[in-house]
């Protein structure tokens, strides 16, 4: 049902300097992966084939890391390092990555906008890797996808409890109770970065998304914040105004790779795995 999934990647990771002046942050290790493999993998374990990068013309580390590396291909065959590349080589084999360019840093909803073209006019999923997820079983995209499966003229974002000293990092719904099972919402208000003392809720949007078509329309309505950003937050807004957005409270740990604090918790988090 859910065919196509659209990363953006096309930020600058400017927490992350002087490293990210050229390595895209997509790229730094947890452990000896990078990033954007896990996020590659949830959409390939969500039978997701068709991926979207929104990137930027800076980051051509992306593309090449997902690209045939002869010499060092021819290197390490038949040695014990060959299997190393197995899972760059199963996102190649399994992936159509499709490359779009954001010219300028206008917010993850602009970002998505960028997409429109290669996404057309079917529901499609969106990750963030900055959001490192990790299940025991099936994957928070695959989790929300089973819920579009019986609501599909509505849009899902994945949620987590944060405390309320945290809300202010976070896009935070409001929303009425879905069935019995208690980890699912009809949103009703949708707030960006809301103060403590203004939040309606602890309930925080982390870097999942099922949407259906209607974004796109919904994103050009939107008007640009004091910074100049098209926020994602303002566009769903516009369609939970017409009961079209559900909030799933997803099975499972997330890690904020986007600060130095989650990236070093991920790390020492999949290290215990091991």
């Amino acid at each position: 049902m859910i065919k196509k999934c659209l990363l953006p990647v096309a930020g600058f990771g400017t927490r992350f300097l002087p490293v990210t002046k050229t390595v895209p942050k997509e790229l730094l290790p947890i452990l000896s992966k990078p990033l954007i493999e896990y996020s590659l993998e949830e959409a390939i374990e969500s039978n997701i084939r068709e991926i979207v990068l929104v990137t930027n013309k800076f980051k051509t580390g992306i593309k090449q890391h997902f690209e045939p590396h002869s010499a060092l291909e021819n290197l390490i065959q038949g040695t014990n390092k060959d299997s190393l590349l197995n899972s760059t080589r199963n996102i190649m084999n399994n992936c159509e990555l499709n490359y779009v360019y954001q010219e300028k840093m206008l917010g993850l909803g602009h970002a998505i906008l960028q997409g429109r073209e290669l996404i057309g006019n079917e529901p499609f999923a969106v990750i963030l890797p900055d959001d490192l997820c990790y299940t025991s079983e099936l994957s928070v995209i695959g989790q929300m996808m089973k819920i579009f499966e019986s609501h599909q003229d509505k849009c899902v974002v994945a949620i987590e409890e944060v405390s309320l000293n945290e809300v202010e990092n976070y896009g935070v719904i409001d929303g009425d109770e879905e069935g019995d099972s208690g980890n699912l919402f009809n949103v009703n208000i949708m707030v960006e970065k809301p103060k403590p003392s203004n939040a309606p809720s602890n309930l925080a949007i982390i870097g999942r998304y099922i949407f259906t078509r209607d974004i796109f329309e919904a994103i050009e309505k939107v008007k640009p914040d004091l910074k100049g950003e098209i926020q994602i937050t303002d566009a769903l807004m516009y369609l939970a105004q017409e009961g079209k957005v559900l909030a799933y409270k997803f099975a499972g740990k997330r890690m904020d790779c986007g600060s130095v604090d989650g990236y070093l918790e991920a790390n020492n988090f999949f290290y215990g795995l091991s």
